[in-house]
């Protein structure tokens, strides 16, 4: 089942999946915070595919200012999809970090600046030695002020990368 695919699927082609949603804990396994809403007032939210969610996860749950983190899928057309589907290639899922954070404390841009030092976004579907749509690099916006502001990171760090005269960035906004 897991084979590595590189081409994303279309909605006809991924699989049908599930109605039920996976049940996860209440509370994030090491600061103890919830994972889910309702959050404290004032915390903002945001998601990143930065490869696989593990590593991704932890360099932000060590960020002052970030109140929750969890791992999950996104992006894609299979409803509920387990993790071996997410791995065949066939639900167009990216795996995911969502981030809860307090802007008073971390801004979006210091959210970004991890991003961007942590992964190696010209790699397309796949991060180092994981392979797969699942590990493409993606930022997923809540706001249109963040939208903007990943946008205009976006296009600083390609000029970055093209000073360097290294690739082009393959991430989905």
């Amino acid at each position: 089942m897991f084979t590595k695919n590189t081409t994303l699927p279309n909605i006809e082609q991924a699989l049908s999946g599930r109605e039920t949603a996976m049940q996860v804990n209440s509370q994030h396994y090491v600061n103890q915070h919830q994972l889910q809403p309702p959050w404290p007032e004032n915390i903002e939210t945001c998601m990143v595919g930065m490869g696989c969610f593990w590593g991704a996860e932890k360099s932000y749950w060590l960020l002052d200012g970030v109140y929750s983190t969890a791992v999950g899928y996104s992006a894609g057309f299979t409803p509920n999809p387990t993790y071996e589907e997410v791995c065949s290639g066939q639900t167009g899922h990216n795996e995911v970090v969502l981030i809860a954070y307090d802007p008073k404390t971390i801004s979006f841009e210091g959210l970004l600046k991890n991003f961007w030092e942590n992964h190696n976004p010209t790699q397309g579907m796949r991060q180092g030695n994981d392979k797969g749509t699942q590990y493409r690099s993606g930022i997923y916006c809540t706001t249109k002020e963040q939208y903007q502001q990943a946008l205009g990171s976006k296009v600083q760090f390609q000029q970055i990368l093209n000073h360097a005269g290294e690739g082009l960035l393959r991430l989905k906004l």
